[in-house]
C-alpha cells in the first residue's frame, strides 16, 4: 500500500473516532484509536520489511525474498529509513547470486542513509567483501577502514580481520596498515 494511502486511511478513522466519541460511543471511539494506531504503526514500520526480517530470523532466504519482492515501488511505498533498510536487505540476499546487483543495492542503501553505525558498517564490509572478490584492494582498505571506525561495539571484528586476511595475509591481528611500495632508485 502506498504511503500516503496509509496516512489519509488513519486520518479517516482519526475523525470517526472523534466523531464517535461526541456520539457517546465510547467503546467504538477507543476501537477506532486503536485501529488509527495499528494504521500509523504500519506506515512507520512497513509489514513487508517485518514479514522478511521475521524470514531472515528463521534463516529462510527465500521468503525474505519474497516478502520483499511484493515492495515495488520502494520510493512510493516506503518512508526513507525503510528504504535503506530495504536496501539493505536486497543487497544482502542478491549478494550470494549476482555480485554487481548486490554492490548496486548496497551502495544505494548507503546513500539512502541508513540510521544505525552497525548498519552502515556491516554494508561497508559487505562493499568491502565484494571489492575484494572484484580485486578492488584499495577501494576494499578504505571501505574496511570505514567499517571498522563505525563499529564502535566491536561487532564485526572477526569478519574485519578475515577481509583484511584475504586482501594480504602476512596481516595479523588487528592492526592493518597497508604496506607501501617502495620505490627504487
Amino acid at each position: 500500500m502506498h504511503k500516503n494511502i496509509k496516512l489519509v486511511t488513519a486520518i479517516i478513522i482519526f475523525v470517526l473516532a472523534i466523531w464517535q466519541f461526541t456520539e457517546s460511543n465510547i467503546g467504538n471511539g477507543i476501537a477506532l484509536i486503536f485501529a488509527t494506531l495499528i494504521v500509523l504503526f504500519l506506515y512507520v514500520r512497513n509489514e513487508y520489511l517485518l514479514l522478511a526480517f521475521l524470514r531472515l530470523r528463521k534463516e529462510d532466504m527465500d521468503g525474505a525474498a519474497k516478502w520483499l519482492d511484493k515492495i515495488k515501488n520502494p520510493k512510493a511505498q516506503l518512508i526513507k529509513p525503510q528504504e535503506a533498510y530495504y536496501y539493505l536487505l536486497k543487497g544482502t540476499l542478491t549478494q550470494r547470486d549476482n555480485l554487481a546487483q548486490s554492490e548496486k543495492f548496497f551502495r544505494q542503501a548507503l546513500s539512502t542513509g541508513l540510521m544505525m553505525d552497525h548498519d552502515k558498517a556491516m554494508a561497508k564490509l559487505n562493499l568491502a567483501g565484494i571489492a575484494i572478490s572484484k580485486r578492488r584492494n584499495r577501494e576494499a582498505i578504505n571501505l574496511l577502514r570505514e567499517a571498522k571506525e563505525l563499529d564502535k561495539k566491536k561487532m564485526f571484528l572477526d569478519q574485519i580481520k578475515e577481509l583484511q586476511h584475504r586482501i594480504d595475509p602476512t596481516t595479523r591481528g588487528s592492526k592493518f596498515v597497508p604496506k607501501k611500495k617502495k620505490r627504487r632508485k
